[in-house]
């Protein structure tokens, strides 16, 4: 088989080479077509269209003679393609000699010719020197000659080219057409010799391939017991010694899973005895909790009223300490209101002082009219009594006073002795604020640890209901328990008889004993195991189980004493 897959490489590297050589062949006529060629075709295209131009920019400048700077605009268009001409036929000129490299040099030196003659014209026409285009078209007459020259020579040029064109395009069919019969012959070659080689692996193969099938599908029968003969060395020979390896290990399998369903059988039995004391243990533990969250409910009521009485208290304090503070702002009120009359007061008198003055020296000035009027005997008379009325009246007015000042004085006194009282009654009162204050922070530190003790009661209360939840979630996963180690003891059954069908020709005495092991497990009830030796549920038993199921009617105990019947039992279960 290696030599026939050698071979076939070979013959494909064949191909392949056959394939790349014709396209490298193709690929280099093509790039000398491109490079060679084709670019003498385009640059002796642009030739043309140069002369063209020079042509065209001469007529534009006779025939616009009149215009100097029309003329000098078409003089620059011309000079710019006789320049361009003249690069592009220098450019073909060069390389091997041939017709095209003489006929490109021929087109530079008329192109000189052609400039030379014709410039002086063109200066002179840029000049006005001329009455009529048609003096100056006589005058270039000479340098016309040149220009259809260098026609004739493009001619040439272009000629040469497409005889060039022609000659590559054929040798680019000759080279396609080589590569194609190459290709083809290799292909044929290794068709010739690849499909014999073909059937003969297809039989090689196929043959033993049925046979490991034949194998196979004995071995899905169940029968282990033939020994399968190996020959050869190949592939297929590499399967069926792997096929004779496989059936060797379903063999030495085949007896281990039966003795290891007797001893399932024999520790689920055994386990379901132990999940039937977990259950009632579980019971017990369920049961207790149950009355400690009862009683835990009672205290965490009786620290939330108590809680709720301290936060009512709390609340009182807080009602007489705004009322005691405000009675302080009334206070302090009252003490500014007097303040302000004693003010008044000392202003009244003050007021009144001035007035006494006043009276004094109004008796002063009676005095001295009274003096005055006496000095003038006779005519002051009657100025006499005006100034002894006025002293009368300014002696009345200086008693007022008086008086007045009296009662200011005494009123004054009042004023200060009340704002002594009303500050001695808001130094009381902001005492009062104060021990008003200092009981409110202590109702409120009372009430903060009674709702602190609450806190932590209904933190155990919760704690409680949490541990009872497990609890009941863990009954609910002894009663699954007791249910799988049943389902498991009859699983054991189903393996013995499903192994019991692989017929391996040495296993077959290990059977009975098996299946005698499991018969008194489906009669009998489990033995019970001390309750000591029942190891405790981990954390991750208890996150399997569901709550929904945590507490049933039925006893946890009866699932795993009741003897194992039928399927339809188990299911109601």
């Amino acid at each position: 088989m290696i030599s026939a897959i050698a071979m076939v490489l070979a013959l494909l590297a064949v191909v392949c080479g056959a394939g790349l050589w014709g396209l490298t062949k193709v690929h280099a006529v093509g790039d000398g077509f491109l490079h060679g060629a084709h670019v003498q075709a385009t640059k002796a295209a642009a030739l043309q269209e140069q002369l063209g131009a020079i042509r065209r920019f001469e007529k534009d400048q006779v025939i616009n003679y009149e215009k100097p700077e029309v003329v000098a605009q078409y003089h620059a268009k011309w000079m710019a393609a006789i320049q361009q001409a003249t690069r592009i036929a220098q450019e073909l000129g060069q390389g091997p000699a041939d017709p095209g490299t003489a006929a490109a040099a021929a087109i530079a030196a008329a192109i000189t010719d052609y400039a030379a003659k014709a410039e002086p014209v063109m200066k002179q026409l840029a000049a006005t020197a001329y009455d009529t285009a048609t003096v100056a078209n006589r005058l270039l007459g000479p340098a016309k000659d040149a220009i259809h020259a260098t026609e004739i020579e493009a001619g040439k040029l272009a000629a040469h080219v497409s005889a060039q064109q022609a000659a590559a395009a054929a040798e680019l069919d000759e080279a396609s057409h080589v590569a194609n019969l190459l290709f083809g012959t290799a292909v044929v070659l290794a068709m010739v010799v690849v499909v014999p080689l073909t059937l003969a692996n297809m039989v090689s193969i196929c043959t033993p391939l049925a046979q490991a099938q034949a194998v196979a599908e004995r071995i899905a029968t169940g029968e282990l017991s033939q020994d399968i003969e190996v020959s050869g060395k190949d592939e297929t020979a590499a399967l069926q010694r792997a096929l004779a390896s496989m059936q060797r290990a379903l063999q030495s399998l085949v007896g281990e899973v039966r003795q290891t369903a007797a001893s399932v059988q024999l520790a689920s039995s055994e386990v379901a005895s132990g999940n039937s004391d977990l259950s009632n243990r579980t019971e017990q533990a369920a049961s207790s909790l149950q009355q400690t969250a009862s009683s835990m409910q009672q205290l965490t009521s009786t620290v939330r009223a108590s809680a709720e009485a301290a936060a009512t208290a709390n609340q009182l304090a807080h009602s007489a300490s705004e009322v005691a503070q405000r009675g302080g702002e009334v206070v302090s009120q009252v003490v500014s209101t007097m303040d302000g009359i004693q003010a008044a007061s000392r202003r009244i008198g003050d007021i009144v002082g001035t007035i006494d003055g006043i009276a004094f020296q109004t008796n002063i000035l009676a005095l001295n009219a009274a003096v005055e009027a006496a000095r003038a005997g006779e005519a002051g008379r009657g100025f006499a009594v005006v100034a002894g009325e006025v002293r009368h009246l300014a002696q009345r007015s200086a008693e007022a006073a008086r008086e007045i000042r009296a009662l200011i004085g005494q009123s004054v006194a009042q004023v200060e002795n009340g704002s002594a009282l009303v500050q001695d009654a808001g130094r009381t009162m902001d005492e009062i604020v104060q021990g008003v204050r200092r009981v409110s922070d202590v109702i409120g530190e009372i009430s903060a640890a009674a709702a602190e003790q609450s806190g932590g009661i209904g933190q155990v209360n919760t704690a409680v209901v949490e541990l009872d939840r497990m609890t009941q979630q863990n009954a609910a996963l002894v009663e699954e328990s007791a249910a799988a180690a049943q389902s498991l003891s009859e699983q054991a059954v189903r393996l013995s008889e499903v192994v019991a069908r692989f017929r391996t020709g040495r296993a077959e005495r290990d059977a009975p004993g098996a299946v005698a092991l499991a018969e008194p497990v489906r009669g009998a009830a489990p033995a019970r195991a001390p309750a000591a030796a029942t190891p405790p549920l981990s954390s991750k038993a208890l996150a399997r189980a569901t709550p929904g199921r945590a507490r049933q009617g039925a006893p946890v105990a009866s699932a795993a004493k009741a003897p194992a019947t039928d399927a339809g039992e188990w299911e109601s279960f």
